[in-house]
């Protein structure tokens, strides 16, 4: 299997886990009334589950497919 294959492969797998990370189940889990520096940790999930999919994004992105 070549590289680029590979690197499209990792990039739906990413995908899939962002499906994973912003769907009801999870999302319930982290629907509470405690603060976070004053944030609610809804909103603190929200935006790190964000993050990390960008950063595991340009991280495939940017790897050499050859």
């Amino acid at each position: 299997m070549n590289r680029a294959a590979l690197q499209g492969q990792r990039l739906i797998a990413v995908f899939l886990f962002g499906c994973l990370l912003f769907n009801y189940p999870l999302f319930a889990l982290f629907n509470s009334d405690y603060l976070v520096f004053g944030v609610p940790l809804l909103y603190v999930y929200t935006f790190a589950a964000w993050a990390l999919l960008i950063a595991l994004t340009a991280l495939i992105a940017e790897r050499d497919p050859d």
